[in-house]
């Protein structure tokens, strides 16, 4: 069996090791993004799926727009694959390029289709307080996630359960599921998606980040959960991540929401929003490491009664 495999981020990574552990299975090549700048230095980095497949000394392409690449177009019309495997690659692939496997192109994605297609749909699912999500192989066709189904898995979201962790477990699942799919392809029954049950998980707006302390406990939670670890307040006109957060008992509506109702001992900070409490217990302050919200508390003169995500200035 010959595969070319389309991948980018770290969530492939499993597939792709999957798929080079089958000795009847040959990757013919990898298709990824171009390198891009990262971290602080902007120093130019290669994906983790071209990491893992120069490693391992396969081919790999990396076209910025796979559509106006003729040079690689025709690299893969010349692979004569029998599947291409794709799982978070970054690109639309035109039907051009989905005509061209032997056997049919498919697709590892990170939900239950038909909700949640598109680019974050893990994001999106814990976001939205889903209490499952998982992993579905689809045929790939010119619609956005739109395919046949192949295979699914079901998954659980656990309560404390971050997008990031929830899509390290998913690819693992996924690579497994994969490999399952492949071996039994001539033997499924495609099930058509249902359109009226679709929704769209599109790019992660960065605006999404910010606390509002005006939503409730339970949605500023699952914000905390599914943007790790970038959601964030202001504390002191200073940028302050929540890392970790659970709901507590506590709370009045007679106080503004983002009031810091209480500093609790080896705990953290229990805070007031627009219905219910949270208790932060994990934060990471601007150019710091992460840090207990006690042991912030206890380093940067936070008071019960300081209000999250106002331009207020630290006492005197």
């Amino acid at each position: 069996m010959r595969v070319v495999f389309f991948g980018t981020a770290e969530f492939a990574v499993p597939s792709l090791e999957r798929l080079l552990a089958q000795p009847d299975i040959e990757v013919a090549a990898v298709v990824t993004q171009p390198d891009r700048p990262q971290g602080r230095g902007n120093r130019l980095s290669a994906p983790p799926v071209k990491q893992l497949a120069q490693k391992r000394g396969l081919t790999v392409f990396q076209p910025e727009r796979l559509r106006k690449s003729e040079e690689v177009l025709a690299a893969l019309e010349s692979q004569q694959a029998d599947f291409f495997v794709v799982a978070a690659y970054g690109q639309i692939l035109p039907q051009r390029v989905l005509d061209l496997p032997g056997r049919a192109p498919i697709n590892v994605h990170g939900s239950l289709l038909p909700k949640y297609r598109g680019a974050a749909p893990v994001q999106w699912a814990i976001y939205r307080g889903e209490s499952e999500s998982g992993v579905t192989i689809m045929r790939m066709e010119a619609g956005l996630d739109t395919g046949p189904m192949l295979k699914k898995a079901v998954v659980a979201i656990e309560p404390e359960e971050t997008a990031e962790a929830l899509l390290a477990r998913l690819a693992q699942i996924g690579a497994d599921l994969l490999i399952q799919t492949l071996r039994e392809f001539d033997r499924l029954i495609p099930e058509v998606q249902d359109d009226s049950q679709s929704s769209y998980a599109p790019l992660i707006d960065k605006q999404l980040y910010r606390i509002d302390w005006q939503q409730a406990a339970p949605q500023i939670r699952n914000q905390i959960r599914a943007f790790y670890p970038y959601a964030h307040t202001f504390h002191w006109k200073e940028r302050l991540r929540i890392l970790e957060s659970r709901l507590t008992h506590n709370g009045s509506k007679e106080l503004l929401p983002g009031t810091i109702i209480n500093i609790i001992k080896g705990q953290g900070l229990e805070v007031q929003t627009g219905d219910g409490a949270l208790l932060i217990t994990k934060v990471q302050p601007a150019g710091k490491k992460a840090q207990s919200a006690w042991d912030y508390a206890n380093g940067s003169r936070t008071q019960a009664g300081d209000c999250l995500g106002l331009p207020d200035s630290p006492p005197d």
